[in-house]
């Protein structure tokens, strides 16, 4: 009985003892930390995922072409996610999509494929990209710039002018914001 127990058991456990010798090294060894951080310009993946704690914001739903077309109020974000002007950034587009909702075609875009490229027109959004990020351009329903600001715009800029492409009052609450660090990676934009 024992003989046919071994005869069993070997093929087991030269199946599972290297599994085990892996499972035991791989917990022995140091684990690195993650350097994803808000200060440096290093790529750290989806800035609104990581920073903003909104992986729906990219891709955005619509092109400015269409937004555009359909006369809808629409705000381009230029952004790079290895930037970390665009990382501190991040909670503020994301409080904009919050705030707004469907009220607003949100269009945030990384400016890789727009660098060396020709300008196509008013629908383009090379067009209207001055080489800076974070940018923020806001269109009313008829195509008109009514902003278009370069760096850590305020939300309180962007509310006015979002608030006046829409024809939506601005509620007494969203005028007086800041950002507020949660920790090394995460930040909120809350009322004051």
């Amino acid at each position: 009985m024992a003989g046919l127990l071994r005869t069993l058991l070997k093929p087991v456990l030269h199946a599972v003892l290297p599994l085990l010798l892996s499972a035991a090294l791989m917990a022995i060894q140091p684990v690195q930390p993650a350097l994803a951080s808000l200060t440096n310009n290093t790529y750290d993946g989806n800035i609104y995922a990581l920073y903003a704690g909104n992986g729906s914001l990219v891709p955005p739903r619509s092109t400015l072409q269409q937004a555009l077309a359909a006369h809808r109020p629409a705000v381009l974000i230029y952004y790079l996610d290895d930037d970390t002007a665009s990382k501190q950034f991040a909670p503020v587009v994301s409080e904009l999509q919050r705030l707004w909702g469907n009220s607003i075609e949100l269009i945030p875009l990384v400016t890789d494929p727009l660098q060396n490229r020709s300008d196509q027109g008013p629908a383009d959004p090379a067009h209207y990209w001055h080489g800076h990020i974070p940018q923020v351009v806001v269109f009313d329903a008829d195509g008109r710039v009514l902003l278009d600001a370069e760096g850590q715009v305020g939300l309180a800029a962007i509310n006015e002018a979002v608030s006046q492409a829409t024809g939506i009052p601005l509620p007494e609450g969203f005028r007086n914001s800041t950002t507020v660090s949660i920790n090394e990676l995460n930040a909120e934009v809350v009322s004051r």
